[in-house]
């Protein structure tokens, strides 16, 4: 793996960070007091207005699309030079969006991509990619441990030229959105079926579809997620045309196993930056204030836990680095296993940077005063999305005791 990136990621690196100084950072209480206002006239999930001036100013300026590796619509980037890119957004974690590259937009029009037919890119992929709509991803049920997916009760059912689906779904992050109008749910098709794997399927369902209903908006760790939401979905009789299944019937599993890969290795490119900026502010915070007669910064404890911070975070960037170097040369198959050590390892160290610098911070840390409080709960979250440390860690060691069973 070559470490220095290239002259066209560099220049990507320092274009992307000139518009986070002018664009982003000067513009987050601005942003703010926009969905604010959204909350108080009654439209929580309505697009903030400054949105679609920075994502036209993004687009300009060629900073759009990053993702999709492999594909002539995307940026022509590979995971290995996206990564140091999603770093920087994740400094501000709704930055994202800005440049078209936020979850779980990326993931699905990945999915839509790679799996989708030709009609089916033409009505949802093409307005993804240009910004005009954004889509949700449901999967997760509050009746079964979804982390087995296995365990999915929703229901597909055919009838006819058309496809029937029944089921209850939550944490279905940005279906609460107004600009939201694509759903793609998984449900089973065959609940009986031999191979437990060959049980589901995906469609995709417009989220204006009779019988669609979103019945509530969920706190994570007390916060409210707005404009987006993770809210619980019923999906009551609701048809849609038998063309909205993905690939096929029966190819659910292995969709979602092509469509987590590089969606978990985003949000640890991500969870990166705000763990630099956790740092940044620690330090800052620690030199700036004075207890029992020097500073913070001259305690032990704290510079235990600054270069403690400096070399969680080294460690972790050089696991995903070395994971997305692997899913671009042999495949995201073949790189199941760094993607989920990468899954357990960057949440982990980012819930212990950014969770010292609130420390650091004392009382103020836990407010909306600085961004620590924010990106603690998008670090704890990712514990548990896209699959919890459990089972990531599982699926590692299986691999391991299967490549050391072979060599036996």
């Amino acid at each position: 793996m070559e470490f220095a990136y290239s002259p066209k990621v560099q220049d990507l690196q320092s274009r992307m960070t000139a518009f986070m100084a002018e664009h982003v950072f000067p513009n987050e209480a601005l942003r703010a007091s926009q969905i604010a206002n959204n909350v108080r006239q009654g439209r929580p999930y309505a697009p903030w207005p400054l949105l679609e001036e920075l994502k036209e100013k993004a687009r300009a300026a060629k900073l759009w699309n990053l993702f999709l590796p492999k594909s002539e619509r995307g940026a022509g980037l590979t995971n290995l030079e996206y990564a140091p890119l999603a770093e920087i957004m994740g400094q501000a974690l709704w930055s994202s969006e800005v440049f078209n590259c936020s979850a779980p937009d990326t993931g699905n029009m990945e999915t839509i991509e790679r799996y989708g037919t030709a009609e089916q890119k033409k009505e949802w992929l093409e307005p993804l990619l240009r910004g005009d709509i954004r889509s949700a991803f449901l999967m997760t049920e509050p009746a079964v441990a979804s982390s087995d997916a296995t365990n999915i009760q929703a229901r597909i059912e055919r009838d006819g030229n058309e496809y029937v689906i029944n089921g209850r779904k939550w944490f279905s992050s940005g279906a609460a959105n107004e600009r939201t109008t694509l759903l793609i749910v998984m449900g089973k098709t065959d609940p009986n079926h031999a191979d437990r794997h060959r049980q589901q399927s995906m469609i995709l369902v417009p989220k204006g579809a009779t019988g669609v209903k979103v019945v509530r908006d969920l706190h994570v760790l007390g916060a409210m997620e707005h404009p987006e939401g993770h809210p619980e979905v019923l999906l009551e009789n609701v048809r849609v045309p038998k063309e909205n299944i993905l690939l096929g019937e029966g190819r659910g599993f292995e969709i979602a196993q092509g469509r987590l890969g590089p969606g978990r290795i985003h949000h640890c490119m991500r969870v990166i930056g705000a763990s630099e900026l956790a740092l940044k502010l620690m330090c800052q915070r620690l030199s700036s204030r004075v207890a029992f007669h020097k500073s913070l910064a001259e305690q032990g404890v704290w510079r235990e836990r600054i270069a403690e911070s400096r070399i969680l975070i080294d460690q972790t960037r050089f696991l995903v680095l070395s994971a997305a170097d692997a899913m671009d040369r042999l495949g995201n198959k073949v790189a199941a296993q760094q993607i989920a050590m990468i899954k357990v390892a960057a949440p982990n160290m980012a819930c212990k940077v950014i969770d010292w610098a609130i420390q650091a911070h004392g009382g103020a840390g836990l407010t909306a005063d600085f961004p620590l409080a924010h990106m603690y709960t998008y670090a704890r979250t990712l514990r548990m999305a896209d699959g919890p440390d459990e089972v990531h860690r599982n699926a590692i060691a299986k691999q391991e005791l299967a490549r050391h069973a072979a060599r036996a």
